[in-house]
């Protein structure tokens, strides 16, 4: 009788412990909650100034920009503008590395765009593991929010298991905009998952 009571204890235990994982497991997939995209007075930047979460997506940030985010808390900012743009004094008429890091803040260079500075999965994991080791908010740039748009989408569904359609919905909401194949062939492209 003792053994029999100890048996129906275990085999409760082992489903407590089966289902527990089980929803552990199922949460890790669990699609990122995306509270809301506020769009904010874009003074200090190029176009775009949007909030998700703990993350701002922007243009070129002039110094009254980034002064402005570091009082709201953003202690990382990702540029992804190439060498040729951020070296050029025309397009950016002060140095941004030294200029963060005057600030406190910490400076990250992912550059996109070009033969030289291809779209790659590895520059979407740099991106993951700068927003995992962020310790305070973080602004994601380019020139006017396209590629920080097209990277940030990415990011969505590889690593916050939101489907790519919804992910390019939000995307869309900041600068993704038109999809180089919809101009292309004058049309929408709806994206079907598989």
């Amino acid at each position: 009788m003792k053994k029999n009571k100890q048996t129906v204890l275990m085999k409760s235990c082992n489903k407590y412990i089966f289902l527990l994982a089980l929803f552990s497991f199922t949460g890790f997939f669990a699609q990122e909650k995306i509270d809301s995209i506020i769009k904010l007075d874009t003074e200090g930047f190029r176009e775009v100034l949007v909030q998700v979460n703990n993350l701002y997506i922007s243009g070129q940030p002039q110094k009254k920009g980034l002064d402005k985010l570091k009082s709201l808390g953003v202690t990382t900012i990702v540029n992804l503008r190439t060498n040729g743009e951020m070296s050029n004094r025309d397009i950016v008429p002060y140095d941004e590395a030294a200029y963060i890091d005057s600030l406190g803040m910490k400076y990250v260079h992912i550059p996109l765009g070009g033969k030289e500075n291809p779209y790659t999965p590895e520059a979407l994991t740099e991106f993951n593991e700068v927003i995992e080791k962020a310790e305070g908010k973080v602004l994601l740039h380019c020139t006017v929010a396209w590629r920080a748009s097209h990277l940030w989408t990415a990011y969505l569904v590889k690593y916050k298991g939101i489907d790519i359609d919804n992910a390019i919905e939000l995307g869309k909401q900041i600068n993704l905009g038109t999809l180089p194949l919809e101009k292309f062939l004058n049309k929408r492209i709806t994206l079907k998952n598989n």
